[in-house]
């Protein structure tokens, strides 16, 4: 498991700032009103969700380790570092410094991005199977990078599960179907963050499986992205 100097340095400043995150948020849980009709103050359950996303950041940053340990493969470093900002952007800037509110459009580029690096992971896993000695199997590039979209859509799927649980659960308000001041929208208006995340999610998954399609077919340096190394 080769680590760049720049890969360490990023992995300790995002697990320093959530950690740290984590802690001022349980202070704030404490002191934060129930509810309130004040736009930018922020309830309880405002920072419960900052509270379970930081967590959750936490415990994913580990992935690309486990992945690498499971597999004996090593994750290319650029992947690893954009996996590292998107987490960063999406969970202290998004969520603690409330980008998700403040800068339009925050949520549909995490997602287009987010999108773009399951279908990366997508093409990744079948490539290792395609080149694996003990599973001989010939896929040509378009099969490749079908299954890679779809690869990605579904998992963007499973988010959306994810997010629906546990605004129920916990009463979250993770996908948005609600104003910061907590007015709930109605009808299409509630659906359109959903909806909005699986369009962009669908971009992203296909704009990197357009381009992993043709580095397998033309054998590009962007194949690089795509291919674990055996560690």
């Amino acid at each position: 498991m080769n680590k760049t100097k720049f890969e360490k340095a990023l992995y300790w400043i995002v697990l320093a700032t959530l950690v740290a995150s984590i802690i001022y948020i349980i202070t704030r849980i404490i002191m934060a009103p129930t509810t309130s009709a004040d736009v930018g103050v922020r309830t309880k359950s405002s920072y419960t969700l900052m509270l379970v996303q930081c967590i959750l950041g936490v415990a994913v940053m580990h992935l690309p380790d486990m992945l690498e340990k499971r597999f004996k493969r090593d994750i290319p470093s650029p992947l690893v570092i954009i996996y590292l900002i998107f987490l960063y952007c999406a969970i202290y800037l998004g969520e603690v410094r409330n980008f998700y509110y403040n800068i339009a459009n925050w949520d549909d580029i995490l997602h287009t991005i987010s999108g773009a690096m399951l279908g990366a992971l997508g093409f990744s896993a079948v490539t290792i199977l395609n080149n694996t000695e003990k599973l001989p199997v010939n896929l040509s590039p378009l099969f490749v990078s079908l299954f890679a979209f779809c690869f990605a859509i579904t998992m963007g799927v499973f988010w959306e599960f994810y997010e629906y649980s546990f605004d129920g659960l916990l009463g979250l308000n993770m996908q948005k179907f609600a104003l910061e001041d907590g007015t709930e929208l109605v009808g299409r208006l509630a659906l359109s963050d959903t909806m909005t995340d699986l369009f962009v999610d669908a971009v992203g998954a296909g704009i990197i499986s357009i381009l992993g399609g043709l580095s397998i077919k033309y054998k590009t340096k962007l194949i690089g992205l795509f291919h674990f190394k055996k560690i």
